[in-house]
């Protein structure tokens, strides 16, 4: 077993390997690793106080899990992963044991420095460690997924490795708020992070989609009460996507296109900028849900221009900060960055955020039961026109975000 020193001159070697370098908005990257080897980003606001430096890991860590399994339910063709590492997930801290928050003499964390926005490796993932070849740290696995004819193929008893990537994103480094808390440059460092981590977990071998998204409230699942996100690398195209890619096929490329004209044409816009448009969609399924839209076709968040990104930031702060306004209380939300697979239908699925939130009321939350949970047929309570009145009053009493 390596002593402490010994860890920390490892780590220490480790940092050195990976420079720092610019990215867009004038925001900072600085890459290094954790003490069992995982990967850890900085991402430094532009003008940011922080100092170049970081604190090293130098916690003494178990070895990573091993990679989980995924088994195949060939009633559906749908892929389940079975990762029982993550029953051991800690469950609603206090801030003097938050694992997303700067390590201090008391509070082993995982995250070393004080930082802006830091994105590291899930210790508990539901895919990963292990890709379908070795790269870098991450073993090839012993069973992969061996392309997507062979994730499609029909059969009893088939499984693979799960192989991909989770990541954290902490978006501040205090223990409570969410990504509508934060500022506009704070918004603006975050969406380059996306930006940069969708392009290099893209590259990664056998990973088929990528994920970004923030599970906001109790109500929803959270398990920490630090504002943070997630970003999952799947092996495969998930159910949603195929059947968006199946709706395309029946339809138009250029599907997107028409939706958006549709919802611009309509009143259930509820903001609209140069670039982006949030409107809650004519089939709404949840008693809150809105859309975000690009107005050009674009893939996914390493496509989008700085200009794009730019104009994201503000808007998309204003349309968390007007569903908080809603109610007393800050509302549970899922927030899906929806985006195109990596290796098809580039050219037709186009990036674009889907909120949605359970709750009905101040004091209801909507519950999926027979119907809905066992049959996936839903019956909505609020129609999406009398849902986008009152988001649009909420969002009005926002006024301008900082």
């Amino acid at each position: 077993m390596e002593d402490s020193r010994e860890l920390r001159g490892a780590a220490e070697d480790r940092a050195t390997e990976r420079p720092a370098c610019e990215l867009g908005a004038g925001v900072i990257k600085r890459p290094t690793t954790l003490a069992d080897g995982r990967e850890l980003i900085y991402y430094d606001d532009p003008g940011t106080a922080l100092g170049p430096d970081r604190s090293v890991d130098a916690r003494t860590l178990d070895p990573r899990p091993g990679t989980a399994t995924m088994r195949l339910d060939v009633l559906t063709g749908d892929w389940i992963t079975v990762a029982e590492g993550r029953q051991n997930r800690v469950m609603m801290p206090g801030a003097d044991a938050d694992p997303l928050a700067p390590q201090t003499p008391t509070n082993p964390s995982e995250v070393p420095s004080l930082y802006d926005v830091a994105v590291f490796e899930n210790r508990s993932p539901a895919f990963g460690p292990a890709l379908t070849e070795s790269h870098g740290a991450a073993p090839a696995a012993a069973n992969p997924p061996r392309g997507l004819d062979d994730l499609a193929a029909l059969g009893l008893g088939r499984s693979r490795t799960a192989v991909g990537r989770c990541e954290v994103v902490c978006f501040s480094p205090d223990h409570s708020g969410s990504f509508g808390t934060q500022s506009v440059t704070r918004a603006r460092t975050v969406i380059e992070a996306w930006a940069d981590r969708t392009a290099a977990l893209s590259q990664l071998p056998g990973i088929e989609q990528i994920f970004p998204f923030e599970n906001r409230g109790e109500a929803i699942g959270v398990t920490l009460p630090h504002p943070h996100g997630q970003i999952y690398a799947y092996p495969y195209i998930t159910p949603r996507t195929t059947r968006l890619l199946e709706s395309i096929d029946r339809t138009a490329p250029e599907l997107f296109q028409h939706i958006l004209d549709l919802e611009q044409g309509s009143e259930r816009v509820l903001l609209r900028g140069e670039h982006w448009t949030a409107f809650v969609p004519f089939a709404a399924r949840w008693p809150l849900e809105v859309h975000l839209m690009p107005h050009r076709h674009v893939p996914d968040f390493a496509e989008t221009t700085a200009a794009e990104r730019d104009e994201l930031a503000p808007l998309y702060l204003k349309l968390l900060r007007g569903v908080d306004a809603l109610y007393e209380t800050p509302t549970p939300y899922i927030a899906a960055w929806h985006q195109a697979p990596v290796n098809v239908g580039r050219d037709s699925v186009r990036l674009h955020l889907q909120v949605t939130s359970p709750r009905r009321a101040a004091d209801k939350l909507k519950f999926l039961a027979g119907s809905e949970a066992a049959m996936w047929a839903w019956t909505a309570e609020v129609a999406p026109e009398q849902s986008a009145e009152r988001l649009r009053d909420a969002i009005a009493r926002v006024g301008e975000v900082a």
